[in-house]
């Protein structure tokens, strides 16, 4: 069966379609303008990248945090357990996921077939997120990218301790403002961010592999950060920021 999973977060809308563990097609709808127009151009681009159409599709499963505004969703998951069964399709020896997204952090125990065994999650506020990174990063006058070489100009462990996101940038900005160098300043917000998210792994208790999911594990700096503060190897897939909507096409399956 032809199946499709919607996961709608908050700085895009990732769709993946499925024809049983084939993957036919993924695309990802920046979230630009209205939430039913992302919703849908995410569906439709993946649709016209796999070659099918609409109606080709038996089901739909959308996650997320906008997954409830997917009316033409044939059931809802949580992003905890799309994000568990997708770890596992892409990296099968998967028993701990971290998924650190634009607003929130989670982390997921599951078991060798991607079940959710337990799990924690990190809503409180927006200082342990991508978002985060990306405000730090404009703060800092540079891009992503150069952000994250920055990391690795580095060797000093500067804390942040604020807990808050508007606080944690007042920290930075005191930063800015003082001899530590941009290097500093980008180590020290991974660091920050990778702290939090290894205490909250850790409630979870860590089982290898642990595997990194979402648009943070992009940044090679925090990757760094965390498996210092885990103490174990952090194995990414190949495209983690759809994840998430990987494992919901594949709940769709059955």
């Amino acid at each position: 069966m032809i199946t499709a999973g919607i996961d709608v977060g908050a700085s895009s809308t990732k769709a993946v379609i499925m024809d049983g563990n084939k993957i036919l097609a993924k695309f990802r709808q920046m979230a630009e303008g209205e939430e039913e127009y992302v919703i849908n151009a995410a569906l439709h681009g993946a649709i016209d990248a796999a070659g099918i159409k609409r109606e080709d599709i038996g089901k739909i499963v959308a996650t997320g945090a906008g997954a409830k505004n997917v009316d033409f969703a044939d059931d809802i998951v949580t992003d905890i357990s799309s994000g568990a069964r997708g770890a596992v399709y892409e990296v099968p020896a998967s028993r701990t996921v971290v998924d650190v997204g634009a607003e929130q952090a989670r982390a997921v125990k599951c078991d060798a077939t991607g079940k959710l065994l337990d799990f924690a999650t990190n809503e409180r506020c927006a200082a342990g997120s991508g978002a985060f990174i990306e405000s730090m990063a404009r703060a800092l006058q540079t891009d992503f990218v150069t952000f994250i070489d920055y990391h690795f100009q580095s060797d000093k462990d500067i804390p942040l301790n604020a807990q808050c996101a508007v606080f944690a940038e007042s920290e930075v900005v005191s930063l800015i403002n003082s001899t530590a160098t941009t290097a500093d300043i980008s180590r020290a917000i991974n660091n920050s961010i990778a702290e939090r998210t290894s205490s909250m792994t850790r409630r979870v208790g860590i089982e290898e592999t642990v595997t990194a999911i979402g648009g943070v594990a992009l940044n090679k700096g925090f990757l760094d950060s965390l498996q210092r503060f885990l103490e174990v190897k952090v194995t990414v897939p190949a495209d983690p920021i759809f994840t998430n909507a990987v494992g919901a096409a594949l709940i769709a399956q059955g």
